[in-house]
């Protein structure tokens, strides 16, 4: 049903695109110069929705259209390192709202002092994850330090991973002997904030060690089955990653990615630039890019022949 819901809102958006054109092009067969500007507008409209469907047309994998699961990790730094954390989730939140999908934490697990360790987002619509994997990575800050009493510069790492969200996928079988549940209180800024119940689900995967666990809802249940949520992709990519090792492997060209290899710099100190490595795209306008403005880099790494 969900097939058929997906094809009916594609093939009906086709027609509202057809109908558009066509009375654009009626429009234009008025001749009238006091429809000028009304024309020009409905023209740059239409070639912008073309031009987002040849971006779709890049989105041609298995999971391209579905949703997706977003998750941020400070890298070693302390302080600095989870402020940058934070800094990344208030980005995507931002462009998750701009591209009018939905966003849904389903872990946080916050800093002592300020940012945040770790957090995993649930990210509802449609093209979710043919969107957001090219933002999958090491991401590098380089600023000068709210925190330093010198106000020193200094360079932070913090990984964002992205996983498509399957929850139909019959290859990923979960065997329950296979999995170690805990339940704990769910971790707090203090006061009523703190969970008096044990509603926190770590689960642990034992054949592969994963674990995950889940604190944001107040019902156990709810975070047990969004961290089967969370599992279920983590398993789907691993296996997703493994077909792929061994088919570059048979090609001669594998090559291990390690934490180091960012994929994108934000520089805040001695000067403004956002640049993708892969890419080589870059923007000067940094605030912009903070504030969710990344779809010229995600559609830069769409279009590159490397990708």
């Amino acid at each position: 049903m969900k097939q058929l819901s997906d094809l009916r809102d594609e093939v009906e958006s086709w027609h509202t695109l057809q109908q558009q054109v066509k009375d654009a092009l009626e429009l234009a067969e008025l001749d009238d110069s006091g429809l000028q500007e009304e024309l020009e507008n409905e023209l740059a409209s239409i070639e912008k929705e073309v031009d987002q469907r040849e971006l779709n047309t890049l989105l041609s994998g298995p999971y391209d259209q579905g949703n997706a699961l977003l998750a941020i990790h400070s890298g070693a730094g302390g302080t600095e390192s989870q402020d940058w954390a934070a800094m990344l989730e208030r980005m995507y939140l931002r462009w998750i709202e701009r591209r009018g999908f939905t966003a849904e934490v389903l872990d946080l697990t916050e800093g002592e002092e300020a940012g945040i360790k770790s957090t995993t987002i649930a990210v509802n619509g449609r093209y979710a994850y043919g969107y957001l994997h090219p933002e999958k990575g090491v991401h590098r800050l380089v600023r000068l330090s709210p925190f330093d009493s010198a106000h020193r510069r200094h360079t932070s790492f913090a990984l964002v991973e992205v996983l498509p969200e399957v929850e139909d996928d019959q290859t990923i079988v979960i065997d329950p002997d296979d999995l170690r549940i805990d339940i704990f209180r769910s971790s707090g800024a203090g006061g009523q904030n703190v969970q008096k119940n044990a509603t926190a689900v770590r689960l642990t995967h034992i054949p592969t060690g994963l674990v995950v666990t889940c604190q944001n809802e107040r019902s156990q249940m709810q975070n047990r089955e969004n961290a089967m949520r969370v599992l279920r992709a983590r398993l789907l990519e691993i296996k997703r990653l493994e077909q792929e090792k061994q088919l570059s492997e048979l090609k001669g060209d594998y090559v291990k990615v390690e934490w180091g290899s960012q994929i994108r710099s934000y520089v805040l100190h001695p000067y403004h630039m956002v640049k993708d490595h892969r890419t080589q795209f870059e923007v000067g306008n940094t605030q912009a890019v903070l504030d969710g403005d990344i779809d010229p880099f995600i559609e830069a790494y769409l279009r590159s022949p490397e990708k």
